[in-house]
C-alpha cells in the first residue's frame, strides 16, 4: 500500500498541473477559432499543441488536419490524414481516409478517391458520407468507361467506315485507270487496223491498176504477134513501144495528107 502512494506521487510530481491547463486552453481556442471560420488561428494553436507541448492525441492532429483542408492548403492536410490512418481508432481512421478521397478526387485522381473512400467504409460501417461517396464516385467511373468503350467502338467503326470508302475510291480509281487504258489501247488499235487496211487498200489498188495494164498490153498485141515477139526475143513492152511510135508516125501522115487534100485546085491544070 506504501508503494502505491509512492507511485502516486511521483506521477503527481511529473504532471504539470500549469502545462495541462494550458494544453485544455489551447485547445478550447483552436476549436473555438475552428468554429469561427477562422482556420489560420486555429492552425497556429494547433500547431503549438503538437510542436511545442508535444500533444500526440488522434482528435487534434485530425483538427489540424481539417484546418489544413478548409484553408485549401492540400499538402499539409494529406500529411496528417495520411497520419491518422494508422490511428487504432475506427472512425477516426475512417473519417482521415474518406477527407483523403475527398482531396484526392478534387484533383481528378478518381481511382485513388474510390479507394480511399472504400477504406473508410472498412474501417466504419457507420460512415454514410464516405459510403455515399464511394457508390457515387463508383457509377461515375462505371458510366466513363462505357462512354470511353463507346466512343473507342465509334472510332473504330468510323475507321473502318473510312477505310472502306478510301478503298472504294481507290477500286473506282483503278477502274476508271484501267477502263482510260483499254480506251487508249483500242484507239492506238483502231489506228493501226485502219492504217493497215489503208495500206492493203492501196496496194490492192496498185496491184489492179498493174493488173489491168498488163491486160491492155496484152490486148494489145495480138497472139501472132506474140509469137513473133517469142521468136525474136523481144519483149511485149518493147514491141508495144514500137507499136506506139509506128501509131504515132501513120497519124502524122494521116494528117499531112489531109492538108495536102483542102489546098484549092489550080484551074490552069487539068484534073489529072
Amino acid at each position: 500500500m506504501k508503494g502505491l502512494f509512492t507511485f502516486i506521487f511521483l506521477l503527481a510530481l511529473l504532471i504539470d498541473p500549469t502545462k495541462i491547463a494550458k494544453i485544455n486552453a489551447l485547445k478550447s481556442e483552436a476549436k473555438k477559432a475552428y468554429l469561427a471560420g477562422d482556420y489560420k488561428t486555429a492552425i497556429e494553436k494547433y500547431r503549438y499543441l503538437v510542436d511545442s507541448l508535444h500533444v500526440q492525441e488522434d482528435e487534434v492532429v485530425l483538427n489540424l488536419a481539417n484546418s489544413y483542408f478548409q484553408l485549401n492548403d492540400t499538402t499539409n492536410a494529406i500529411n496528417q490524414y495520411s497520419a491518422l490512418t494508422q490511428s487504432p481508432k475506427n472512425q477516426l481512421r475512417s473519417k482521415a481516409e474518406q477527407q483523403l478521397g475527398v482531396m484526392n478526387h478534387r484533383q481528378g485522381k478518381f481511382e485513388e478517391a474510390l479507394g480511399h473512400f472504400k477504406q473508410a467504409i472498412k474501417s466504419d460501417q457507420t460512415n454514410e458520407d464516405a459510403r455515399y461517396n464511394y457508390e457515387l464516385l463508383k457509377k461515375k467511373l462505371e458510366e466513363e468507361k462505357k462512354k470511353e468503350e463507346q466512343k473507342q467502338d465509334q472510332n473504330k467503326d468510323q475507321k473502318e467506315d473510312q477505310q472502306s470508302k478510301d478503298e472504294q475510291k481507290k477500286d473506282q480509281k483503278n477502274k476508271q485507270d484501267q477502263k482510260k487504258d483499254n480506251e487508249e489501247k483500242n484507239k492506238d488499235q483502231k489506228q493501226k487496223d485502219e492504217e493497215q487496211k489503208d495500206s492493203e487498200q492501196k496496194k490492192k489498188e496498185e496491184q489492179e491498176s498493174k493488173d489491168q495494164k498488163e491486160n491492155q498490153e496484152k490486148k494489145d498485141i495480138p497472139p501472132s504477134v506474140k509469137e513473133k515477139l517469142k521468136q525474136m526475143q523481144m519483149s511485149e513492152q518493147k514491141a508495144k513501144m514500137i507499136l506506139d511510135a509506128m501509131k504515132n508516125q501513120e497519124i502524122q501522115y494521116l494528117q499531112q495528107n489531109k492538108r495536102k487534100a483542102t489546098k484549092p485546085k489550080d484551074r490552069g491544070k487539068p484534073d489529072w
